[in-house]
């Protein structure tokens, strides 16, 4: 299977052609956080009706950390790394359907509730690699602009502009398929013959 070139932020029909496990690389702008005290703070702006920062509606939401020379004028991207998108589950499903976010990247997948979510807004969720900082790095072209710059640079909110980020594995497609969920299922069918084995050899 060849890549797939894409332009975020992906329109919803878009994202709902993209075939679970494709390749893909992509080119435009995402809004990026590997914080949790952003998506406490998206929560509470969801909670009030208040306004955000940066626009999230229909965007393209990376859970990626980001390190910046900060000096005047615009932010200097020095590397970005993604993080483990599990640790935000709580959040997603809540900012999926409010903002109608079309991609989500990051590392670990996402649980039931978030694929419902992304099912119902028309999203899809990208794997990228770990481990794999100076590839990614190297397609970060500049920082447009960064929100609650009161938090680490890490945990802000930064919406950052990529020309051929990737490769990325379509990890959960746009129809509510799960490369996630069926390495779970096949985990749960071996898990009896795994423990049998497991005991006939203690009894050896």
């Amino acid at each position: 299977m060849g890549l797939r070139q894409i332009r975020l932020p992906l329109p919803p029909d878009e994202a709902r052609t993209l075939k679970l496990g494709e390749l893909v690389l992509a080119d435009g702008e995402a809004v990026i956080t590997a914080g949790l005290p952003a998506h406490e703070r998206i929560a509470r702006a969801l909670g009030e009706g208040a306004p955000l920062p940066i626009n999230l509606h229909g965007q393209a939401f990376f859970h990626m950390g980001l390190c910046a020379e900060e000096a005047a004028g615009a932010p200097t991207p020095l590397y970005v790394n993604p993080t483990t998108s599990t640790r935000f589950a709580a959040h997603m499903p809540a900012m999926i359907r409010a903002y109608g976010l079309t991609t989500i990247a990051g590392k670990g997948g996402l649980d039931q509730a978030s694929v419902n979510a992304m099912r119902e807004a028309g999203c899809v969720y990208l794997s990228m690699i770990g481990g794999a900082s100076s590839m990614l790095s190297s397609a970060v072209k500049a920082v447009v602009e960064t929100g609650w710059d009161d938090l680490i640079m890490q945990f802000r909110l930064s919406r950052v502009r990529f020309e051929g980020l990737g490769p990325m594995a379509v990890a959960i497609d746009a129809h509510g398929a799960s490369i996630y969920a069926e390495l779970a299922a096949v985990a749960r069918r071996r898990l009896p013959s795994i423990l049998a084995e497991l005991a006939a050899r203690r009894r050896e």
